[in-house]
């Protein structure tokens, strides 16, 4: 299991800078919008009624365009950081989606138990679960709360590091976040350690593992790789 010392700092770091995180990540917007794209056409099948779970839903990036094009939809934010919850719930307030939304300020197994969801997103949260039993039980956890061919779309930071191929990957990733010399260097500790940083292909497996089927790698951009995938009935 992540050691509950990782966790609260992962919680507090997120804490601190929830109030500036939409700002310092505005000049990767573009990538963002990208993903965006793309989860919407994962998410073409769900009902004009979906009930759509978010974990870690963060500032909800990912949720409010989703709520604009689809106002028949509700949501489920998961998100341990107060902070970063109480960003989100602010922004849903002012672009008049809050009554479509649950907040719950916690992880996914504490969230109380209701119908299955129709599809589900975790967007760059896995990654910090850094135990690979723990990475595949998180999965699972999302895979319970899903109807039976519930849609999943799931991204994370991915990479062979000690490939020559995943090493130029590194180079470029780091060129693109302008990441300074001293940066780079203590990213490459933390790659890895506090944020698993792992082949695709071992992501891949994790997600299987944990419930879906085979999941379809549908986006990549610098060393952030998406995945689609459907819940497996479990009964």
């Amino acid at each position: 299991m992540v050691r509950d010392t990782t966790v609260q700092d992962t919680i507090a770091m997120f804490d601190q800078h929830a109030a500036t995180y939409d700002e310092t990540w505005r000049g990767l917007a573009a990538l963002r919008d990208a993903l965006q794209l793309v989860l919407d056409a994962a998410f073409a099948a769900l009902p004009v009624d979906a009930n759509v779970l978010c974990v870690g839903a963060g500032t909800g990036a990912e949720i409010v365009p989703l709520a604009q094009r689809h106002p028949g939809w509700r949501f489920t934010a998961v998100e341990p950081s107060g902070a970063m919850l109480d960003v989100f719930r602010n922004k849903a307030q002012a672009h008049g989606i809050a009554s479509r939304c649950t907040f719950h300020r916690g992880f996914l197994s504490s969230l109380p138990a209701s119908a299955p969801f129709d599809g589900a997103t975790s967007i760059l949260v896995s990654q910090f679960v850094t135990d690979p039993r723990a990475r595949q039980g998180f999965f699972r956890d999302i895979a319970q709360r899903l109807r039976p061919g519930g849609h999943l779309v799931s991204a994370d930071l991915a990479c062979d590091m000690a490939s020559e191929a995943g090493s130029r990957l590194l180079a470029l990733w780091f060129e693109l976040m302008s990441f300074s010399p001293q940066a780079r260097e203590r990213a490459k500790s933390v790659y890895g350690d506090q944020v698993a940083v792992v082949p695709p292909q071992a992501v891949e497996a994790l997600i299987e593992a944990g419930g879906f089927d085979a999941p379809v790698r549908c986006f990549q951009s610098g060393l952030i790789h998406a995945w689609f995938a459907r819940a497996v009935n479990q009964g």
